[in-house]
């Protein structure tokens, strides 16, 4: 009943930090930390994917629309956008992978991720106030989220959400809901894959007789509902609100983490 709770406990933390700017891997990173127990890899990519079944359900009609009208012009280039993002991420993920570029997912780098990205979203968004108001994706904007996905899962704590909507911002669709938009859509095959990856590895492996399965189907299940009602408010919050108190939020955690955290930890 214990584990069970953590397990909970841990599904709602993904749910509510996955799409919000604050890092889903450097929440869970903590929350295992201060006892509610380590995980696999699989299990934290399969309540990630609950996460990610969420916003697919809130941009059904979206994808649907792009998906069944891409006689449209403005759908097939949008769709294209999303595939060349999609499709350079796999490539540099690839590369990323087989080279073994990235930083260990412990506290102290991931800290200093929270506390840089805060201050990267607070500039991004000054410099976003004096642009234009643009809706418009474009092929460079495309190209510069594919790659801030990868520099998200280089540098856990970064926030991969975080990462691309304020890249998209300042790459010229200076439109916060645009961006947030493009972002999220772009997550949807990207955490799939990583999903899919994780389960083959497993099974490969052999590791999968000694996976939690029950524990993986509750966190999933818990992350799907809770993901579902922090994406939804958070669409709602951005058409009138900007994402400083994220930015604070990251900045405090990280510099409290720094502070409370024992060295090399």
């Amino acid at each position: 009943m214990h584990d069970l709770i953590n397990v909970i406990l841990l599904g709602i933390i993904e749910g509510i930090t996955e799409f919000l700017p604050v890092s889903s891997t450097g929440h869970l990173l903590i929350a295992e930390n201060v006892g509610l127990g380590a995980r696999s890899d699989l299990f934290n990519v399969g309540i990630q994917a609950g996460a990610i079944l969420a916003i697919t359900l809130i941009y059904r009609q979206r994808i649907w629309q792009l998906l069944t009208q891409w006689q449209d012009q403005a759908n097939r280039s949008y769709l294209s956008k999303l595939t060349v993002a999609f499709l350079m991420t796999c490539v540099l993920g690839f590369i990323v992978t087989h080279f073994g570029f990235k930083l260990p997912e412990t506290v102290t780098p991931i800290a200093w991720a929270l506390v840089i990205g805060g201050f990267w979203i607070l500039g991004a968004e000054a410099i976003a106030a004096r642009q234009v108001d643009r809706k418009e994706v474009t092929w460079r904007v495309a190209i510069l989220v594919g790659i801030a996905q990868i520099v998200a899962g280089v540098f856990p704590g970064t926030s991969r959400s975080g990462a691309t909507i304020f890249t998209a911002m300042l790459a010229g669709t200076s439109n916060r809901s645009a961006a947030t938009e493009f972002s999220f859509l772009v997550g949807i095959p990207t955490m799939y894959a990583a999903t899919g990856y994780e389960l083959l590895k497993v099974l490969k492996g052999g590791d999968a007789a000694h996976e939690d399965w029950t524990a993986l189907i509750v966190g999933f299940v818990v992350s799907l509902i809770v993901a579902f009602v922090a994406v939804k408010w958070l669409l709602g919050y951005i058409r009138t609100h900007r994402f400083t108190w994220f930015a604070v939020y990251r900045i405090a955690l990280g510099a409290a983490l720094l502070l409370l955290m024992p060295a090399g930890a």
